[in-house]
């Protein structure tokens, strides 16, 4: 049928056959992955929904009508707390947890303008308590209700590095971090963070490279971020210098946004490229896997917007035959999340991200320790997310529901 037909016929008309000729193809981010119905065989009302600020820790916490409690720790939301209390949390309350795929894509059908990490943190926030929720009222671990466990031991590599310090230093840092933990790996962040090809100091990433696969040996996989500092140009130099190195994988060697570019360095490379931790559109990881414009895909389990979307990216990076390294900048409580992801999730593909600067004082408010031990970290096998917080610690946490 050609567009003229299509304008002589009735509205209804013109939209049917537009339809049969063209039937709409569901994109693989939109198809549901979970069916929460099938473990809770009646309704799991979420009867209400808090946000808690306890010091410097945020939470929030999801109450069943029969009483029961999930809570997480929450991650760099403060600045988007009035998103949360006015726009998602009221999304959510009073609704069938059963639903909390459906519930995750309305709450954007009503608020699509808002899209973006200011958005889809206070998203995720959410439905990781609705999940600790679902899983402590179904007795299992949240990776069980997202699949099955594939993983009890998630073997990961040492993040945190900074760009403060001089080459020398970071390297120290890092080969006293293998010797604590065991770690197979470590992530070096080279550049300038959005630098315009600028370095941290002049020939900091060089001699940081270069130094780090001298103290470290052939046996420890090495990565690195550069956070955007590169264009595609000075991005192939750099990454080719870290290709004849050996390097596992080379991170955000340009802006997140500047697709085209990232795709010229990955297509120079015979190195894998990753990225896609600031991303949060569904669509734009569907195009960036279809175009190849990266190799590795890292969502985050907060900026994209929780456990269910960051599933339906593992879903699309599985069809393509990709790995997914998902992102990830915590550490204690708030590492439950990926731990749980990770142990779920058939692409998962090597080592997973776990921040690491060193020894950390013994934290009595919460369990386990999320200690990474012979490189591993151990998924916690109790309820929910896995995380048992002090009910003294959680008694001082206050209720916030003003901005």
């Amino acid at each position: 049928m050609q567009r003229r037909d299509l304008l002589s016929l009735p509205l209804a008309g013109a939209l049917a056959a537009a339809e049969k000729d063209h039937p709409r193809r569901v994109p693989s981010y939109e198809k549901p992955l979970f069916d929460l119905r099938m473990r809770f065989k009646a309704p799991v009302k979420i009867a209400s929904i808090e946000y808690l600020r306890n010091g410097r820790s945020t939470f929030v916490r999801a109450v069943s009508s029969d009483g029961v409690a999930g809570i997480v720790r929450t991650k760099e939301i403060e600045d988007f707390v009035p998103i949360l209390l006015r726009r998602v949390i009221p999304a959510f309350a009073g609704r069938d947890a059963r639903e909390l795929e459906t519930l995750v894509d309305e709450v954007y059908i009503r608020h699509y303008k808002l899209a973006g990490q200011p958005f889809w943190s206070p998203v995720a926030a959410v439905e990781h308590a609705v999940w600790d929720m679902l899983g402590r009222a179904a007795g299992k671990p949240v990776a069980e209700l997202m699949g099955g466990v594939i993983r009890r031991e998630i073997p990961v590599y040492l993040s945190g590095s900074i760009r403060e310090t001089t080459a020398e230093q970071e390297v120290d840092i890092y080969a006293r971090g293998v010797g604590e933990t065991g770690a197979k790996a470590v992530k070096f962040k080279i550049g300038g963070r959005m630098s315009r090809n600028l370095d941290a100091y002049p020939g900091r990433t060089r001699t940081m490279v270069q130094l780090a696969r001298k103290r470290l040996g052939n046996d420890v996989v090495l990565y690195a971020d550069a956070n955007g500092s590169y264009d595609a140009s000075v991005g192939i130099e750099v990454g080719r210098m870290l290709q004849d190195l050996g390097f596992g994988f080379f991170e955000e060697p340009c802006p997140w946004e500047e697709v085209s570019e990232t795709r010229r360095v990955a297509d120079a490379l015979e190195m894998p490229v990753a990225g896609g931790e600031q991303d949060s559109s569904l669509w734009k990881f569907q195009d960036m896997i279809e175009r190849r414009v990266l190799d590795i895909v890292q969502p985050d389990m907060n900026y994209c917007g929780g456990l269910i979307r960051a599933a339906r990216v593992a879903r699309m990076a599985r069809q393509a035959n990709m790995k997914i390294v998902p992102h990830n900048t915590q550490t204690d409580a708030a590492a439950c999340k990926m731990l749980q992801f990770a142990a779920a999730t058939p692409a998962i593909g090597g080592y997973m991200e776990f921040p690491h600067r060193g020894a950390e004082k013994p934290v009595s408010w919460y369990t386990p320790d999320f200690a990474i031990r012979n490189g591993v970290v151990k998924v916690p096998e109790t309820p929910g997310l896995g995380v048992e917080f002090d009910p003294d610690y959680m008694k001082k946490a206050q209720k916030v529901d003003a901005f």
